[in-house]
């Protein structure tokens, strides 16, 4: 008793409150090089002291409530609205207190209770040092939840018993739901994912194997619901309604209703369409990359001699075997790709969607994750997709096909010149160009768009015995269950009036083409990038970097997209866009040759026609506006506004290479200066003799690189009326005055003092204007 007492407040001591107000220990912050990680991964270990304790509640019949305002949004709503959820997880557990509906809560064991709280501390907002680093892949957090999932989901052997024996001879069943909700639209509710009955709370006279394998299934069921359940209510309900399910199929596949006939339910369609505001972070992401591998390992594992056999034989197998057989299609298809669609959707268009694209690549390869050892010497783009993996691939349509086409949409609005989001395209192209995959996709879009009629026709063939139909060969059978699959997979999540975009088709082949032009555009790009940045550095003397340069504050470029990327990267983004195109040809069977011809030119038609123009833009109220298409060309750099500061140069905002106190104090020295001596400075300036071209040069060489860039009306105007002026700003660089003090430092070693440096110093500077000024005349701009 006193351990149950103790239970929910540690519970939240350990994971955080459910609105946020108790932090807890921050499990996602906790890195492997604090003090702390050892003792916390030790003490929530899934054979460790919390566990025991959840063991020991466990047997003792312990009930606690989960508030269901904090389930995801979908789920939540749903409830309120009178519709129990199909998964079992929620069965006989809602509690109904007075106040009404918005005060349901779930009556959970204990271990259901620590699993719920631990899903939940992911996706609960915490706070953390502003100047903290860490590495999500290396947290607390994501260490236990792989330690969960080998432990409860393990690939080899069985799920090992319960540390602490439960004491008493059985355990009571859930109490009965309340009849005064009459919750609607799913009918009877399967309580397990097996054919074997398994509940949640077994009893002590079930099967060994029975009584464990519930902890597998509850973990699952947790980590699926609330990590992955948040879209739309509409969806949630083309998603878990299976009599609706079975009614689009009868509706589209043309089965007559007299063999399989289901009631109308009432309440579908009746819901108020529900979105919840809600965008995953990026260790949300990973976490979830990290479910979808382990299952993937654990369906693997299943015993070759029950993916092979009959489905009789399954009636035979464990259920851990069993629970491996239905893991994916039944948990994580559905709810993992309406996941990946709103972060498609919805993930900003920045580099750090690489976590939701790699979490996507690995649902996409589960023949990566088999027991099967391939040579390690062989290219992964040389490895064949095996055969048997076609199923599975036809099964799962949407996530190749729908979501190809969601980050073709991406991908064509974001800049290919950087190199993470090169990298991204080249990831998914490599991975569309294994051999036999874009064949196994085109077979499952042949098999989706067969004509219904000759369905129609062949029905019986798929109808089972006992509906009337008959297999009447090896073959056709396997056909059409195919086709009924895959239709099936389609209808369920898009609904029975989707309108299907091949993936092969014109309308995506189209974009592809696009795509391809916007490659080699980011690839000219790059090459323009890397030049420029050549040829800055090759005309960079060894004067201009101790400070001698021109003045000219608004062409000097203080960081530019080479200096942020490098040489490296702009090398790897030319190699990662060049093998795309490679992959891109090879996917869709594009001839190399003419696709190398369009897009030379389409790159040559830009040079000559835009590369001087403006961006797209439309006459808004305001001033121009940018369009689309203008968008698109400055994130690959085709086109850019000339922006040039039009007023006083001495005016310009502060550069961070400078010093903000002397900048001030040196403008009022020069304005002091220019304002006393203006007439002596514009009769010097208008001398036509050596002199006067000196003074030209030192008092209006800053004034004629302002205007160069101007229009010629404007700089004529300004050259026939020069103001000679002063300017010391170029003295407040930090380059400037590190020159100065390097020279100092240099002419104290060979015995000069102050005023020797100075003198010589004004000398050197004085020999230089002289020698510019005699060819100042002979050059167009300074």
């Amino acid at each position: 008793q006193e351990l149950h007492l103790l239970f929910t407040w540690l519970v939240e001591s350990v994971f955080g409150s459910l609105d946020g107000s108790i932090v807890g220990w921050n499990l996602c912050f906790v890195q492997a090089r604090t003090n702390e990680y050892n003792a916390i991964v030790e003490f929530l270990d899934p054979s460790g002291p919390m566990m025991k304790l959840v063991y020991k509640l466990h047997a003792e019949e312990y009930k606690y409530e989960f508030p269901i305002s904090y389930l995801p949004g979908p789920v939540r709503a749903s409830i309120q609205e009178g519709v129990l959820p199909d998964c079992p997880i929620f069965h006989n557990k809602l509690q109904f207190p007075p106040s009404g509906l918005l005060s349901l809560s779930l009556s959970l064991n204990p271990f259901e209770y620590y699993m719920f709280y631990f899903a939940a501390s992911l996706i609960v907002q915490r706070s953390y040092l502003p100047g903290q680093h860490f590495s999500p892949s290396d947290s607390a957090y994501f260490v236990l939840v792989d330690s969960y999932l080998k432990y409860f989901l393990p690939t080899e052997g069985n799920v090992p018993p319960s540390l602490v024996p439960v004491v008493r001879g059985t355990v009571s069943p859930p109490p009965p739901r309340s009849p005064t909700v009459p919750f609607t639209g799913y009918g009877v509710h399967h309580t397990s994912l097996l054919k074997r009955h398994i509940s949640h709370q077994p009893s002590m006279n079930a099967d060994p194997a029975a009584q464990e394998i519930w902890r597998s299934e509850t973990i699952l069921q947790v980590f699926v619901e609330m990590w992955l359940h948040h879209y739309s209510l509409e969806m949630y309900q083309k998603m878990q309604c299976p009599q609706v399910k079975l009614e689009l199929l009868q509706y589209r596949l043309g089965i007559s209703s007299m063999h399989c006939s289901t009631p109308t339910q009432s309440g579908y369609g009746t819901l108020h369409t529900y979105q919840e505001p809600f965008c995953p972070t990026e260790e949300h992401v990973l976490v979830v990359r990290l479910l979808v591998k382990h299952l993937h390992s654990f369906s693997s594992s299943q015993r070759p001699e029950l993916i092979t056999s009959s489905p009789s034989a399954h009636s035979h197998s464990s259920p851990l075997e069993e629970f491996k057989r239905v893991v994916i299609p039944r948990f994580v298809q559905q709810k993992l790709y309406v996941f990946l669609q709103h972060c498609f959707g919805h993930w900003p268009l920045d580099t750090s969607f690489r976590a939701v694209l790699e979490t996507w690549l690995s649902y996409l390869q589960p023949w990566r994750y088999t027991p099967e050892k391939q040579s390690p010497h062989m290219d992964s783009q040389d490895r064949t997709v095996p055969d048997k993996w076609a199923a599975f691939v036809q099964e799962n349509l949407l996530m190749y096909t729908k979501l190809f086409q969601g980050f073709l949409n991406r991908t064509i609005r974001t800049d290919l010149v950087n190199v993470n989001n090169a990298l991204m395209v080249f990831r998914v192209a490599k991975v569309f160009a294994q051999p036999n995959l874009s064949e196994m996709i085109q077979k499952g879009e042949q098999l989706f768009l067969e004509p219904e009629h000759v369905l129609h026709h062949r029905q019986h063939r798929f109808l089972t015995p006992s509906l009337g139909g008959s297999f009447l060969s090896s073959r056709q059978p396997f056909i059409t269950d195919s086709v009924f699959k895959v239709k099936s997979h389609v209808y369920s999540l898009e609904g029975q009036d989707c309108q299907y975009k091949q993936m092969f088709g014109a309308e995506v082949r189209n974009t592809v083409l696009r795509l391809s032009q916007l490659i080699a555009q980011a690839k000219q790009t790059a090459k323009s990038i890397s030049d420029h940045s050549a040829e800055a550095a090759a005309n960079q003397s060894f004067l201009s970097w101790f400070g001698f340069e021109s003045s000219d504050l608004n062409t000097s470029y203080v960081g530019n997209d080479i200096d942020y990327m490098g040489l490296d990267s702009i090398k790897k983004t030319d190699e990662y866009l060049d093998r795309t195109l490679d992959y891109i040809c090879q996917i869709f069977k594009l001839n190399a040759a003419q696709l190398s011809q369009l897009m030379v030119s389409f790159v040559s038609t830009q040079d000559d026609g835009g590369s001087k123009q403006l961006p797209d833009c439309i006459q808004g109220a305001n001033g121009l506006l940018l369009t689309d298409l203008g968008r698109l060309q400055m994130i690959n750099g085709l086109r850019k506004f000339d922006i040039d500061y039009q007023g006083d140069p001495e005016l310009q905002p502060i550069r961070s290479y400078e010093i903000a106190v002397l900048v001030r104090l040196l403008y009022r020295l020069s304005s002091l200066i220019n304002e006393r001596f203006a007439g002596e400075m514009q009769s010097l300036c208008s001398r036509q003799d050596f002199s006067g071209r000196l003074a030209r040069y030192y008092l209006t060489a800053s004034s004629v690189a302002q205007t160069s860039k101007r229009s010629p009306l404007t700089r004529r105007s300004l050259e026939r009326r020069p103001q000679p002026r002063i300017s010391l700003r170029y003295l407040a660089s930090y380059r400037t005055l590190l020159s100065i003090f390097m020279l100092y430092v240099i002419s104290s070693f060979f015995g000069f003092g102050p005023v020797s440096f100075i003198f010589w110093g004004l000398l050197a500077c004085f020999c230089y204007g002289v020698v510019m000024a005699m060819f100042a005349d002979k050059r167009k701009t300074h």
